[in-house]
């Protein structure tokens, strides 16, 4: 009865884990099923770099809201990614782990937090203040680099402290040996050991903020033009589909539907090349 109760679990397990897969399946069927037809009739190449989007006229390219998203995504990593890594050097080399064991916490519940705050946030504080000291609307890539470069500090600290963590103390202790001071030891050794996991967590923020919606729809300004400075007001390919997707028919919708065809492929790419280098040994090469 104890044999037949441990089987039945495990495939009640086994359901449940192919049952999150087939789910997982399904949406990528629908999305490509609505998506590839206008990709194939307009071509990809046309898709992609076109710069009119105007559904009325029969126009559809995304290469503003491309540009755009790159803009802001690589504007959140320059905040969040270096924040991040020096956050979890300091908590786990530099403080006591008590005092780590309590911050680590709080700043995950960043990432409980919804983007409308942030959104929010953004828009009565943030932007006003870059409206009044740096010019422009306020509402730009500048404003939303910020924002979503808070958004994505959770994940890069919270990983980068667990590849941190998991370098053997064995390597500190070999380099203080030979004399490096700690902040030699930490730069030339552990970050070394640790930089499969640091890289993974960067890749994973910047997958966290090129697919963020609603506080980019809020802080970003929302024109559909090509970004010359980081003033200007943008609109997302994540924001372009949650706008207009409400009211879009015939063409219109499918092209929305291969714009997520489009931000689901990068996504995968970037949870694929993270996955790897999660996988990848933290030891130094030899």
């Amino acid at each position: 009865m104890r044999f037949f109760g441990e089987k039945g679990v495990q495939h009640l397990l086994r359901l449940v884990a192919f049952s999150a897969l087939f789910g997982l399946l399904l949406i990528a069927i629908f999305i490509f099923q609505e998506g590839l037809p206008i990709i194939l009739k307009l071509g990809l190449k046309h898709f992609l770099f076109a710069v009119h989007w105007e559904p009325q006229s029969g126009q559809f390219g995304i290469f503003p809201m491309l540009i755009a998203s790159l803009w802001v995504t690589f504007g959140a990593m320059i905040v969040g990614a270096p924040l991040g890594i020096a956050g979890a050097i300091f908590l786990v080399e530099f403080v006591p782990r008590s005092v780590m064991r309590i911050i680590k916490p709080i700043i995950e519940l960043l990432a409980g937090i919804p983007s409308v705050v942030f959104g929010f946030i953004g828009v009565m504080v943030l932007a006003p203040f870059i409206r009044e000291h740096f010019g422009g609307s306020g509402l730009s890539i500048l404003s939303a680099s910020i924002i979503l470069g808070t958004m994505i500090l959770p994940t890069v600290m919270s990983i980068s402290i667990d590849s941190i963590m998991a370098v053997p103390y064995s390597y500190r202790e070999g380099s203080f040996a030979l004399g490096a001071t700690r902040w030699q030891t930490v730069h030339m050794v552990v970050l070394k050991a640790a930089r499969s996991g640091i890289i993974a967590s960067i890749i994973l923020g910047m997958g966290r903020a090129i697919g963020e919606t609603m506080a980019v729809i809020m802080i970003a300004g929302n024109a559909v033009k090509i970004p010359h400075s980081v003033l200007d007001s943008v609109r997302t390919l994540t924001a372009n589909i949650a706008l207009e997707m409400g009211y879009a028919t015939g063409m219109h919708r499918q092209a929305l539907f291969a714009t997520g065809v489009i931000l689901f492929v990068v996504i995968m790419i970037l949870n694929s090349i993270a996955n790897v280098l999660i996988k990848a040994k933290v030891s130094p090469k030899k």
